[in-house]
């Protein structure tokens, strides 16, 4: 035991934060605390109430961060994943070209055939080649059932899908048929689009946004 009462073995909370600045540049001690007060890490705590994290709980708050940032999961779905894995459930390949079927969709996303239907008359979510789905297709399942606990229905949400395909169309008529600019300009809009929303959320809120 240390003189300020902190076990030798274990990290701090402010070693976590070092060891995720560099791959996650905007993460803060206030969103480790975020995580923890959601249940998605649990690190030890000292006599005198100091966190303690493990390299195994670094490892976890990287998931978490990472499904937020590219994979734009909210923290629900993602807590659900994590407690999948910590009970020894194998999750679906949701790697890019992975293909599943509209069952495998259903128990991974935690909707009905009836919900599924809905997503796709709605544009939301539609089968490729074969009546098979995609990790996209998951991930918008996914999402759509979060915020349907908040009382939005996919019909609310056919304006996205409005919107995503109008950005695109801008795209691909400012990238005139370039592969590599396309590629640019569709992440560029991303960020827009994610930048813009947040502005607009903060000003709705009176300059208040909740933590991610």
């Amino acid at each position: 035991m240390t003189a300020a009462g902190r076990p030798r073995g274990g990290l701090s909370i402010g070693a976590v934060l070092t060891q995720l600045r560099p791959d996650f540049p905007d993460v803060t001690i206030s969103k480790i605390r975020f995580l923890e007060s959601e249940g998605l890490v649990r690190p030890a705590r000292t006599a005198s109430g100091y966190r303690q994290f493990t390299p195994a709980d670094v490892e976890r708050l990287r998931y978490v961060l990472a499904a937020q940032r590219d994979r734009y999961l909210p923290l629900k779905v993602i807590k659900e994943q994590l407690d999948a894995a910590d009970r020894g459930v194998r999750a679906v390949d949701l790697t890019p070209g992975h293909r599943i079927t509209r069952e495998e969709l259903l128990a991974r996303a935690g909707i009905d055939a009836a919900e599924l239907a809905d997503l796709e008359q709605h544009g939301l979510v539609q089968a490729v080649a074969g009546g098979f789905y995609d990790h996209e297709a998951v991930q918008i399942a996914t999402t759509v059932r979060a915020m349907s606990e908040h009382g939005l229905q996919a019909r609310h949400l056919r304006p996205f899908r409005a919107a995503a395909d109008r950005e695109v169309a801008l795209v691909e008529q400012a990238a005139a048929q370039r592969a590599d600019v396309t590629r640019e300009l569709l992440a560029l809009s991303v960020t827009l689009h994610t930048l813009l929303v947040k502005v607009s959320l903060r000003d709705a809120a009176g300059g208040r946004v909740p933590p991610r």
